[in-house]
């Protein structure tokens, strides 16, 4: 009974920091991401596709909108934009992306200290998980059911 609830105390623990971290992450995300210009990113290069079977405007509509979005398609990188309200999508190479930061050398602080954020907080869970390992590891009985035990 007692190692019963310990594994639900510990379930909830790890769902509540699951919880707790994809809102620091996803808030951390919405506040760094600056307002994108359409026309700074056609003067750098970007070239515009526009959406014309119904696929094609729900993929655009399901992208994440206000931030220019790398991908990779039959091995070449590229960076989308999208323009839902116009079902299209702004789309650039490499030198397209860096020619754009360029114009805007703030937005690579801004990602810099997001990462550097997002370091911190992956080691800050990794260092939890190793405690929580050593501490599973000295449990000799540790996800062992009566059942198990018995056979």
């Amino acid at each position: 009974m007692k190692l019963f609830l310990s594994s639900r105390r510990t379930n909830l623990l790890m769902i509540l920091s699951a919880l707790a971290m994809s809102t620091v992450v996803a808030g951390g995300a919405a506040a760094v991401s600056p307002k994108v210009d359409e026309s700074e990113l056609l003067a750098s290069g970007f070239k515009v596709l526009v959406a014309t079977t119904s696929v094609q405007k729900e993929w655009v509509q399901h992208l994440p909108r206000g931030q220019i979005r790398p991908m990779q398609r039959t091995g070449k990188k590229f960076f989308i934009y999208p323009d839902a309200a116009n079902n299209q999508i702004y789309i650039g190479g490499p030198k397209e992306y860096e020619a754009y930061h360029q114009l805007h050398p703030d937005s690579k602080l801004a990602a810099r200290e997001s990462a550097k954020q997002g370091s911190a907080y992956r080691q800050k869970q990794d260092d939890v998980m190793q405690k929580a390992t050593a501490r599973d590891l000295t449990d000799p009985f540790l996800g062992a059911d009566w059942i198990d035990l018995v056979r």
